[in-house]
């Protein structure tokens, strides 16, 4: 009996029709990603059950919550999920606590399988208890809104682009939270986006949609190393690197991280020593060369082989990477190729620097 997330949807939206059939680990975090329009959303209100498809299947650990050929389907509001809408869409009428509570005391105790202090303490929601949502800021309802949503107690968390919705600062300001969340919870989690940055930042699975359609689905650091999918092609493409942090320079105020046999040098991350750090280089900061360089600015200079290459619009090339033992991604000129006569299975250096590296 599978304990994933199995699901198979077909339902006309218009100018295409979802056709969407996969299965989604029962932890972690999956994210669906696609650009706006491609049939994200409406996935995830079929599984919450607000779209009843034509043709429909969807079980959670082997238990069926919807099967359109027996004739079965199991309303929303019984269907132990959280969800969490783009904008929180709190209730206006009720201050932080009670709308933290509403779920929270509708469940019997035997079925609750979140504290309610320990929601508020995972997501700094104390201060925020007596305000109305009308007193918070974009950031601080979506963080009750989340909270609210796990206080429902569900087998399942829905989050519909929860930060499509806010600037810059208030994003910079939640996906801390949402981190946490991701380290914290045993709750399967959806996540829908459509920014890279997001997705690389808190998901572990990834389903890529197209026009309706799974074009490949998988662990996300095998995802974004692949060129052949048009991941590789958005400007911020990237790969993702789990690493430990291994010394800090003070001096220079720069820290090193180990992975796989390797080490980088990054600008100052206030972690202690020991630490784990999810690491993105963007394929547009890693530049090759044929030899080791002399005295350069870059202090990150590493050995890696050529796997893969694949055209990358006008005049420019995709170049997967081996760095230890996962994929690194270069986006390289098609020049710049051919005068390094780049094949697969060449050993060559790759170069990036420290400034442009994030967490």
């Amino acid at each position: 009996m599978s304990t994933g997330i199995n699901f198979r949807f077909r339902l006309p939206l218009g100018t295409f029709t979802l056709d969407a059939k996969g299965e989604i680990p029962s932890r972690g975090v999956t994210a669906l990603f696609g650009r706006s329009g491609c049939g994200k959303t409406s996935l995830l209100r079929c599984i919450a059950g607000l779209e009843q498809a034509g043709e429909a299947y969807l079980s959670i650990a082997g238990e069926c919550w919807h099967d359109s050929d027996k004739g079965f389907y199991l309303p929303p509001h019984k269907r132990a999920i959280g969800y969490v809408f783009q904008e929180g869409m709190l209730f206006p009428h009720l201050r932080v606590g009670e709308n933290l509570r509403f779920g929270h005391r509708r469940t019997p105790v035997g079925q609750r399988s979140e504290d309610f202090d320990r929601v508020v303490q995972l997501l700094a929601l104390g201060p925020l208890i007596d305000r109305s949502p009308a007193q918070l800021s974009g950031g601080e309802k979506q963080r009750v809104a989340i909270g609210r949503a796990l206080l429902n107690h569900p087998r399942l968390l829905l989050m519909d682009e929860p930060m499509a919705a806010l600037d810059r600062g208030h994003k910079k300001e939640i996906l801390p939270y949402l981190e946490r969340l991701h380290g914290e919870s045993n709750i399967p989690i959806i996540y829908v986006t459509h920014d890279l940055n997001e997705l690389a930042r808190i998901a572990d699975h990834l389903v890529l949609i197209e026009q309706g359609t799974i074009l490949a689905a998988g662990p996300l650091n095998e995802m974004l190393g692949r060129v052949d999918l048009p991941i590789a092609r958005d400007e911020e493409a990237g790969a993702l690197f789990d690493t430990r942090i291994v010394h800090h320079d003070e001096t220079y105020h720069l820290t090193r991280l180990a992975f796989g046999g390797c080490e980088l040098t990054v600008g100052w991350i206030d972690r202690p020593v020991g630490a784990m750090v999810r690491i993105r280089i963007h394929a547009k900061d890693v530049s090759l060369a044929l030899d080791p360089p002399g005295p350069t600015s870059i202090l990150n200079v590493l050995p890696v082989t050529v796997l893969e290459m694949a055209a990358h619009g006008r005049g420019r090339m995709i170049v997967k990477l081996e760095l230890g033992g996962e994929a690194l991604l270069a986006r390289i000129t098609q020049k710049s190729q051919a005068n390094l006569d780049l094949q697969p299975g060449m050993r060559v250096y790759a170069q990036i620097k420290s400034v442009a590296l994030s967490l």
